[in-house]
Order: structure tokens, then sequence, then C-alpha cells
């Protein structure tokens, strides 16, 4: 019957990725339904991420605030001015800037907004600009697993935290450990492709007059940016200062009246409405904002994919504990090639991370190699279908950013499996030196 019940939660998941987009949590969700109402798998003990669900929901929030004030495109600029003042190392300087926003933000469709700037200064100075958009797509869903107020960091800390290991450790061996594979992504891509010039289909596309070059444009930034910008900046800022007043290892707050879940929740949500009194925006128009509706879009992918996932191993948690626990316990790199096959389907760190990351824990794999294999949450570039990949790729009207044929055979692979797998390897070695 186990092999049945795997069966439909793939198959499921696999419709979902199909329909793509929230498709994965309203597959997830129907998913359930065959589970319990036809196979009679309980429900009952299915672990359903509401604090998860709800981060995301405050945090997409003061982001979309902060974006209807125009704090976005003053960032946006910001990003800008430095990639033009930096032009010849574009495919170093692409990735920091979509990790810092992502890791700011808590969500890697902050990237969207960067990408035309990226593909446009690349071309400017003859770089072929898959190298660039490749590994800035790859960074900015790899900085989920080390931005402070996302949703799989939170969520993978709370089980990490009765384990003696706090919010802000996770962080010390996160954000390095990322951001150095991160580099060591950019190094490979830039050897990745021929030359832009010699590129035929570059050149085909040249004489067809397809190619153009826009050079740095003027944007109109609202007197309301910056100062939505840095009220959610400061926001940012105190959750992570409070988080680590009321942590065990630093205690200067002790029985708080407030958890820190719910700090993350009531300081974003307290921040828009403080951008929205402050910069006298119109309320009503955060929930049309393209960063809410992406949020909220994550939240049903969250709750479908979970649902389905806590269903079908809480039934099998023993079972998987003796054949799951004794195999990770000879080969612990395997949870992170397991996080990475998952991701891959599931589309989202978060859903990932609160799927798998519970039951690795249950069945005794250690907390350094949970840590260390977090990065693989973030495989979400495999497949070519995830919104920023296709946006990259929307974007180069040289052609370098192709998918071919094969599906796998596409620019953003190699620096993305590059890139978990050396984070990876850094976070067994830096958390093995922290923990």
């Amino acid at each position: 019957m186990i092999g049945v019940e795997l069966f439909i939660v793939l198959a499921f998941i696999y419709l979902g990725a199909r329909i793509g987009g929230i498709g994965i949590g309203l597959a997830g969700a129907a998913g359930v339904i065959v589970l319990s109402l036809i196979l009679g798998v309980p429900t009952s003990q299915a672990f359903i991420p509401v604090d998860v669900i709800l981060i995301i929901m405050s945090v997409i929030t003061a982001i979309a605030a902060m974006q209807v004030a125009g704090g976005m495109d003053w960032l946006v600029e910001l990003a800008e001015n430095f990639l033009r003042k930096n032009p010849k190392h574009i495919t170093f300087y692409a990735p920091i800037v979509t990790y810092v926003m992502t890791l700011m933000a808590g969500t890697g469709h902050t990237a969207f907004s960067t990408l035309p700037v990226i593909a446009e200064v690349a071309k400017e100075q003859g770089i072929r600009p898959s190298r660039p958009l490749s590994i800035a797509v790859v960074a900015s869903q790899v900085a989920i697993t080390a931005s402070p107020i996302s949703a799989a960091v939170v969520f993978f800390s709370g089980l990490l935290e009765p384990m003696g290991i706090g919010y802000l450790t996770l962080l010390a061996i996160c954000i390095p450990t990322t951001f150095i594979a991160c580099m060591v992504g950019a190094f490979v891509a830039n050897f990745l492709g021929c030359e832009l010039k010699d590129d035929p289909i570059y050149q085909d596309r040249l004489a067809k007059g397809l190619i153009k070059l826009k050079g740095s444009g003027k944007r109109e930034i609202l007197p309301t940016a910056k100062p939505a910008t840095f009220i959610f900046l400061g926001a940012i800022a105190f959750v992570v200062c409070y988080a680590a007043a009321i942590s065990s290892s630093v205690g200067l707050i002790e029985n708080p009246a407030l958890g820190r879940n719910e700090a993350i929740m009531t300081v974003m949500l307290a921040a828009a409405a403080a951008i929205v009194t402050f910069t006298k925006i119109d309320a009503s128009k955060i929930a049309a904002a393209p960063t809410f509706r992406s949020g909220m879009t994550a939240c049903i992918c969250v709750l479908g994919v979970a649902w389905l996932g806590s269903t079908f191993v809480n039934s099998h948690v023993d079972g998987i504990k003796e054949v799951a626990g004794a195999l990770l316990s000879d080969y612990p790199w395997m949870l992170a090639i397991i996080l990475f096959l998952a991701s891959m389907l599931l589309y989202s760190q978060g859903a990932t991370t609160v799927a798998l990351m519970p039951a690795a824990l249950a069945i005794g794999v250690a907390p350094l190699t949970a840590i260390a294999s977090f990065a693989a949450v973030s495989a979400l570039f495999v497949l070519p279908t995830y919104p920023t990949l296709l946006a990259a790729v929307e974007m180069d009207d040289t052609g370098s950013t192709r998918i071919g044929n094969l599906v796998f055979n596409h620019p953003f692979f190699i620096p993305g499996v590059v890139t978990i797998s050396t984070s990876v390897g850094l976070g067994f070695l830096i958390g093995g030196i922290i923990l």
C-alpha cells in the first residue's frame, strides 16, 4: 500500500508542476483528498505550516507596501548604478545584487526588477548575457536559505532550537556559505558558452535587427520611495535584533511576551502600516502589487504541498525512520540530494523545508547535516519553468540565454549545481567549526 500512496503523492506533485504557478498547491490539496478519502490515510497528524504561511503573508505585505511607495524602483536604480560602475565584472556583481535583495526581502522575486538591467549592461560590454543572468537567478534562489525573514529559515530555525541551535547560529552558517558559493558559481558561469561575438544565434539576430541597446534610462523615483525603504529595512533590523535578544544564546530578554515568529508577523504588518501612514499611499493598491500576488501564490503552494507530504510521511514515519535513518547515518550527504530532487518538483524553498526537514530530523539526521544540506532546497533552477528563470530567458534578446531541446541543457544548470554543491560542502566545514 505504501507504494500506491507514494505514487499518488508523486503523481499530484507532477500534476501541480504541469499546471504551474499556484497549481502545485491546488494539486497538493487534491492529493490529500485521494490519500484520505480513497486510500484511508489519516490526516489528523498531518502538519499544516500555519506560521510559515502567516510569515510569508506578513513579509510580502510589507514588501508590497514598499513597492507601491516606489521603494523597489529606488533599490533597482541603486543596483543599476552599482552594475554600471563595474560593467566588466558583471558576472560577479550581478549575483551580489540579486543575493542582497533577496536576503533583505526574503523572496527571490525581487530579481525580476534587476534582470533587465543585467541583460542590458552585459550586452553593452559585449559579455554573453547568459553568464551573469544565470548566476543572478541562482543567487536569488539560494539566498532564501540565508535570509533572516524568509519562511524557510524561520521554520528551519524553529526545528533546530530544541536541539540547542539558535536562529543567529543558523544565519552565521548559512550567510557566508551561500554567499561564497554564489561567487564560486559566478566564477564557473564566467567560462560557460562561447563569447557573445562568436555565437551564431547572436550574429543571426543582430543581422536581422532584433537586438537593441537601450542604454541607461532615468527612472522616476517617487518622493515616498526612500522613507518606505528605510521603514522596511528598519523593520528587518528590529526583527533580527529582537530575535537575538530573546535567543537562549544571548538571553537579554527572558520569557518574552512576544515570540520570534509572532514578532516577524507583527513587525512586518506594522511596517506596512507605517509606510501607508507616513507616505500617504493608497492602501488598496497593496493587494494589486506584483510582489503581493506572488507571495499569496507561495502561501497556497506551501499549504498544499506540505499538507500532502506530511500526510504521507506521518502515516509511515516508523518505516521511514528505519530505512532512511540507516542510509543517512552512513551517507549523510544523501540528504542534500533528497532535498535537491524534492525542490525541483515543489518549486518552493519553504515548501521543501516544511515537507522534508521535520522528517529528516525526526529520523535522527544530525543538525550539522541538516544545516549543511539546507541550501539544496533551492534547486528551483533545474527544470526551466520557474518564473525568474523564464524571465531571464525572455529578457535576453541576444538569444544566449536559451533552453535546449534536452530540457536540462540550459545555462542555469551548471552554475546552480556548482553553487549548491559548494554551499553544502562549506556548510559541513563552517558548520563543523561553529557548532
